[in-house]
């Protein structure tokens, strides 16, 4: 019997592309359980992952998402150092690609206070007005949640980078046991106050406090950081080579002009390069401001303050967005 024209589509070689699509996808799921054996350390699962399966459902487990999900939460190091290689290679489609699915919120030193002092449950939906990117995510946290403490992979990434290096502070399950389980020795549990501490030394230090939102299976927010502007690959890419992975806290900082001496401190500690001086005073360019507040607490004279900017979005406060 004679087979229909456009009974099968064949592939430039012959080989039904249905048929070649599905080895592909064997090859994957065999990838993925060949990286799960390797990075379990010689186990099948380790609770942690067992109880992201139980989350994401197998369905969800078995996918290129999740896939993603695991190598970066496993080998986060790695991924940093590929991931910089690559900022300056992509094309502008690939650039948006990678803000839509990788990036943060700015936060104020007083923002991110509010996340690690939560005292009830927050689901939240809907972000698009909080993180302006085409793919919007979700906030889900528990009053008092989990915290650990993690090694900053930006910085480790680099052979000469800023110190301390345990700064990234994982925020809620399954992300805590998972960071703990496989990264015994570079992350450890920290009780609330310990974070708040962290936090303060970290903004003194001029390093920006960020939220980050990452596509993984589970699709939602999992950790602050506290980036430095010589180390962290979110902050190269957006200021080097102009990649959105990071939106506004939805502050700007304003200078009054009778209050500035002119004595260079703003201009020299914001991590964003958006002070500078005109006729002997501070002046914000607009566009580069962030509202991270670094540049605030720096100034001798209180001259600089933060204002509601509602064309710089909308600010992840998880006291009123609820």
């Amino acid at each position: 019997m004679r087979e229909q024209p456009g009974s099968h589509i064949e592939a430039r070689d012959g080989w039904p592309v249905r048929r070649r699509l599905g080895t592909v996808l064997a090859a994957l799921l065999a990838g993925l359980a060949a990286l799960w054996l390797v990075g379990e350390r010689g186990r099948f699962l380790l609770p942690s992952s067992r109880r992201s399966i139980r989350l994401m459902g197998w369905s969800g487990t078995f996918s290129l998402t999740a896939l993603h999900g695991y190598v970066y939460g496993r080998w986060t190091r790695q991924y940093m150092a590929v991931l910089r290689w690559l900022l300056p290679r992509l094309r502008p489609r690939q650039s948006r690609y990678l803000a839509d699915r990788y990036h943060a919120k700015v936060l104020t030193a007083e923002l991110a206070r509010s996340v690690i002092t939560l005292d009830r449950d927050i689901p939240l939906r809907d972000l698009e007005q909080v993180i302006p990117y085409s793919q919007a995510r979700t906030l889900v946290l528990s009053g008092s949640p989990d915290i650990a403490v993690y090694e900053c992979a930006c910085r480790l990434s680099r052979t000469r980078h800023c110190e301390p290096t345990q700064v990234c502070l994982i925020i809620g399950q399954p992300f805590v046991d998972f960071t703990l389980d496989h990264h015994p020795g570079g992350a450890r549990r920290l009780t609330q106050n310990e974070a708040l501490e962290l936090l303060r030394q970290e903004h003194d230090r001029g390093h920006v406090h960020t939220a980050w939102f990452k596509d993984t299976a589970l699709n939602r927010f999992y950790a602050i950081c506290n980036c430095c502007d010589c180390c962290c690959v979110g902050m190269e890419a957006m200021i080097r080579h102009g990649i959105p992975v990071m939106a506004p806290s939805g502050y700007l900082a304003r200078v009054e002009a009778q209050r500035c001496s002119g004595c260079g401190t703003c201009w020299g500690a914001c991590p964003f390069g958006a002070i500078h001086a005109s006729d002997g005073v501070a002046q914000v360019e607009w566009a580069r401001c962030m509202g991270c507040s670094v540049c605030v607490d720096r100034c001798p004279t209180g001259a600089l303050i933060l204002v509601r900017d509602e064309a710089k979005g909308i600010p992840l406060d998880v006291r009123t967005l609820a």
